[in-house]
């Protein structure tokens, strides 16, 4: 166990956007924690309101706050952050923290005791349960199959379809286990400077979603592992940024889909997802999208991504962000 005193630096970066309200929800628990050797780094993405002074005035020197001149997406503003930490702070870790989490004030001991624990670990990540349903689990850990496109975060797609419409899944202790993973969600992700260093930053690409399988994958591929920590637990309110445009996330996800796969599949495997996307998927999605959502908005983000993502194309991709 780590040494009072002793624990190595972590800069937390927080991107905010028009969030204000949970990103105080946030800053509130963060200042719980028991882990003594941190700073807080606020992005504000171009946020419209008075969102970087209200977060001023309730904080003051608690949080360091820079303020984009326009939404860069997760991805750029967490880079932005980044950027800043590596310029101006001597932190052994970054990490990046969604604005619409709360956490438990022992979340970050228990991420860093394991990041310290093995040299080749280079990412952690966290249990996420559900904000409204603190029992109920979110994500845990992912897998990436470059066959089908699929980036399994604990659930497969059937199976989160089914429990959507039929139940939850509870934490009864299933994921209980410290796991290497092929990847762990950017809700909440622990980086050793060490892989900032080797790999470079996040793919801004991606604007928003994506980008963590990504990274993890480079960093797989760079020598590092992914470890899923579950004692580092972590309630997620979710998409309360992308909720404020219809069809956002939908959008950006099949998006990026395409963009992750171009980067990181082979040709064969490419082909293959084509043929597993437009065989299956893509219906399957239509049909709860109408069926169960009863959402054309959503819908439409379906279509509108998956032309974007197939064509390489950013045709749609202003709608979505409101540029």
């Amino acid at each position: 166990m780590m040494q009072r005193m002793t624990y190595p630096k972590v800069s937390i970066i927080i991107v905010n956007w028009n969030g204000f309200e949970d990103t105080i929800e946030c800053l509130e628990s963060l200042k719980k924690i028991t882990y003594s050797n941190y700073e807080v780094i606020v992005v504000d993405n171009g946020s419209e309101g008075n969102d970087v002074q209200v977060l001023k005035e309730r904080f003051g020197d608690y949080i360091h706050i820079i303020r984009n001149d326009k939404n860069y997406g997760f991805a750029g503003g967490a880079n932005i952050g980044m950027r800043y930490v590596l310029s101006n702070s001597a932190a052994d870790y970054i990490l990046l923290l969604n604005n619409d989490t709360v956490v438990d004030p022992e979340f970050l001991t228990e991420m860093v005791r394991v990041a310290e624990a093995d040299p080749v670990i280079g990412i952690v990540g966290a249990k996420i349960y559900y904000y409204d349903n603190p029992n109920q689990l979110q994500l845990v850990w992912g897998k990436i199959d470059l066959w089908r496109g699929e980036l399994f975060p604990t659930l497969k797609l059937v199976k989160v379809v089914i429990e959507k419409i039929r139940g939850v899944e509870l934490d009864k202790g299933q994921y209980d286990h410290t796991k290497e993973a092929d990847w762990v969600t950017g809700c909440c992700f622990l980086i050793k400077e060490q892989v900032l260093k080797s790999i470079g930053l996040l793919d801004e690409g991606y604007f928003c979603y994506g980008e963590d399988p990504d990274y993890c994958l480079r960093a797989k591929r760079a020598g590092y592992k992914i470890v899923y920590v579950p004692k580092a637990k972590v309630w997620h309110k979710g998409e309360q940024s992308s909720k404020k445009v219809s069809g956002f996330s939908r959008y950006f996800g099949e998006r990026n889909r395409f963009r992750f796969m171009r980067k990181h599949a082979t040709r064969w495997q490419y082909r293959c997802f084509l043929i597993y996307f437009f065989g299956f998927r893509f219906w399957l999605a239509i049909g709860y999208y109408l069926i169960y959502l009863h959402s054309l908005n959503v819908l439409a983000g379906l279509f509108h991504g998956v032309k974007d993502g197939l064509f390489n194309s950013e045709a749609s991709a202003k709608l979505y962000r409101r540029d």
